[in-house]
């Protein structure tokens, strides 16, 4: 069994290239179970990066400091002086007025959970009965959902570090918190209590609705660009997608032989990667309800009766870089893999033992992964430039769905190309 097939030679596979790490301090006694970072994530606006340190821990760094640090600590390693390691220390007696700061946040227990939520001032809450609220996020607002092992969710001021909200609903772990793109302070968790939880944040944090349907814990969820649709995976070969707009769910998409474990949409809503301990990423036309291509980790593919067990192979976790066009994965198998949509095996690979989690910042130019020993790993992006024939197609399918595309009076191939049907 290899982890490329018989056509790919693995030498000749370009390797990432390396930028940097975040190191969490080491405890006297520290115990090995608890450590573990479950998720990584970019602020909108790019301004800050939070990781899920282990031990009830997440760190809040300003990402162009940590940006920085990593090119100092990339001269220092030119000229000897050692490896590219960063342990984040406090320094905010040197940052000028204004300057985000560092923060750590003591969230009181295991953190499995991180989303940033921005506010934008037209979005009202979808309570309107409602004429005073406690809080009014303004437009400059930057908030951090952290979901916890005892189910609850606290709700962080990005910008001072403070508790504003602490939401209990759920029953069991919350395994995954996602904003909506909008700006409305819609937040959505998923639970291993099998249920899905809305939440609006511009009406104090009251739920407003629970998405029922799952049999199994719900690993993972996100939101269609547009904020119209939700796509949640998990336990038992599930990928559900939910019409945000009713809470009704849409459709199930079938393919996976083993647990979905996560999941994204692409930039123009166009594509959604699903990854699953199956060992394969699925990309899926969203619309249309199906399987465009499988980006494999294992050859000769199992069979479906072994793609659900253990297998060294396991996805972890995938992520849609913002070009629109590059595909990470994290895996068992200790390497990440950097993917183009338009190839069937990986473009670069870089060794990372016991990954759990991975981001793209927000420009897309850094992935970021997380591991078992609370540390994060950072890696440049492929660099590529996009051609204007796909930054047309991203343009068109942002606001027009498959089925709309194959109504335009185009040739057929054309047609194909905008449905991502040639790849």
């Amino acid at each position: 069994m290899a982890s490329f097939p018989d056509f790919v030679n693995e030498n000749e596979i370009g390797k990432a290239k390396f930028i940097g790490e975040l190191i969490p301090p080491v405890a006297p006694f520290d115990q090995k179970s608890g450590r573990e970072t479950w998720t990584v994530a970019f602020a909108p606006d790019g301004s800050y990066f939070a990781w899920s340190q282990g031990h009830r821990i997440v760190r809040l760094v300003p990402w162009k400091n940590c940006l920085a640090s990593f090119s100092v600590r990339k001269e220092d390693r030119s000229s000897g002086a050692g490896p590219q390691r960063l342990s984040r220390q406090n320094s905010e007696g040197s940052l000028l007025p204004g300057e985000p700061r560092e923060h750590t946040i003591d969230c009181g227990d295991i953190v499995w959970g991180l989303a940033f939520g921005s506010s934008v001032p037209e979005k009202q809450s979808r309570c309107v009965n409602i004429e005073w609220h406690r809080f009014k996020f303004g437009q400059d607002q930057l908030l951090l959902a952290t979901g916890l092992n005892n189910g609850r969710i606290k709700i962080w001021d990005v910008y001072t570090g403070k508790l504003l909200l602490n939401l209990m609903d759920h029953t069991d772990i919350v395994r995954d918190l996602t904003f909506a793109p909008d700006g409305s302070l819609v937040l959505v968790s998923a639970s291993r209590d099998k249920t899905l939880r809305v939440w609006d944040l511009k009406d104090d944090g009251n739920m407003v609705k629970v998405l029922r349907g799952h049999q199994n814990w719900v690993y993972c969820s996100a939101f269609s660009p547009d904020s119209s649709v939700l796509c949640s995976v998990g336990a038992g070969k599930a990928v559900f997608l939910w019409d945000m707009d009713k809470y009704t769910l849409i459709r199930k998409l079938e393919g996976h032989h083993n647990d979905v474990v996560s999941c994204e949409f692409s930039p123009d809503g166009a594509l959604l990667a699903t990854a699953s301990y199956d060992t394969r990423i699925i990309v899926w036309d969203p619309h249309a309800a199906t399987v465009l291509f499988e980006l494999g980790h294992l050859f000769p593919p199992p069979s479906p009766i072994f793609a659900g067990g253990a297998n060294d192979r396991w996805v972890r976790s995938v992520a849609f870089c913002h070009d629109g066009r590059h595909i990470a994965s994290v895996t068992d198998d200790r390497l990440m893999r950097f993917w183009s949509i338009d190839e069937k095996s990986p473009q670069a690979i870089g060794p990372l033992a016991n990954g759990l989690c991975c981001a793209f910042s927000t420009d897309g130019s850094v992935l970021a992964a997380g591991s078992r020993d609370g540390s994060v790993h950072f890696w440049a992006s492929p660099h590529s430039i996009a051609s204007l024939q796909h930054l047309c197609r991203m343009t068109l399918r942002r606001v027009m769905p498959t089925q709309q595309v194959y109504t335009l009076p185009i040739p057929f191939s054309m047609q194909d190309y905008l449905a991502y049907k040639t790849l």
